[in-house]
């Protein structure tokens, strides 16, 4: 059980590497803000990988992903030829909130000691 384990962190961490590369190569737009990989989770069996994206800057995040949804098959197509896999998974997009909300509660905190001062 443990081998499977580390077999699907060792996927994610390759997938999420390569994504990453991808993604800023064909989707990223340098006026429109940052896209980046935060995390990608896959299943035990290898066959899916839920891929988790932050977004900074002026971009909707919405817009995005739904970008991404339509442009998926050609993302998965480039993955494959990058990563040898005796199965290509699917792609889930998900959004994280994470690094958006850590900066929000950062700038709050700047302008309460801002304040005191």
């Amino acid at each position: 059980m443990k081998r499977s384990g580390y077999r699907a962190r060792r996927v994610a961490e390759l997938i999420q590497e390569e994504l990453g590369r991808l993604l800023i190569r064909d989707f990223q737009d340098p006026s429109s803000g940052l896209l980046t990989v935060t995390g990608v989770d896959v299943t035990p069996d290898l066959l899916t990988a839920r891929v988790r994206l932050s977004v900074f800057g002026n971009h909707d995040p919405e817009a995005l992903l739904e970008r991404l949804e339509r442009g998926k098959g050609t993302l998965r197509k480039a993955l494959a030829s990058r990563v040898t896999l005796k199965y290509n998974p699917q792609l889930i997009f998900v959004l994280d909130r994470g690094p958006e909300l850590q900066d929000r509660i950062d700038r709050l905190i700047e302008k309460v000691r801002e304040h005191d001062d």
